[in-house]
């Protein structure tokens, strides 16, 4: 059995255009995934993290979104640059990317954290 260290999912979700809801791949999920792929060869991590692309992992407005385990910790708005960051400073230094907490970006949007489910 495979025991990861951490295990990364990318928010790489679809929809038609012009859907309510929106999605990740139109707003670089695809290119945030390449770029924990590079970043993962670049280090060596394939053996010791998992690195997977999803469908929808829910908030939409704040993708793509990017959850990383065991932690739970989940991240909005990740794009390319922001997926070296969360390499270099949580996956491979143990210290989360605080400024892209989905949490973080809700209160900066709505003023109060994630809106009611």
């Amino acid at each position: 059995m495979i025991s990861y260290r951490h295990h990364i999912f990318v928010c790489m979700n679809a929809r038609p255009p012009g859907h309510p809801k929106g999605d990740c791949a139109s707003k670089g999920g695809r290119d945030t995934m390449a770029a924990f792929q590079e970043e993962m060869e670049k280090r060596g991590l394939w053996e010791k993290v998992g690195l997977n692309g999803c469908t929808c992992l829910g908030p939409c407005q704040l993708g793509p979104t990017v959850v990383v385990y065991p932690e739970g910790v989940w991240y909005g708005k990740v794009g390319p640059a922001d997926a070296r960051e969360i390499m270099e400073k949580h996956i491979v230094g143990g210290q989360p990317v605080e400024r892209l907490f989905l949490k973080t970006l809700f209160d900066q949007i709505l003023g109060s954290g994630p809106p009611p489910a």
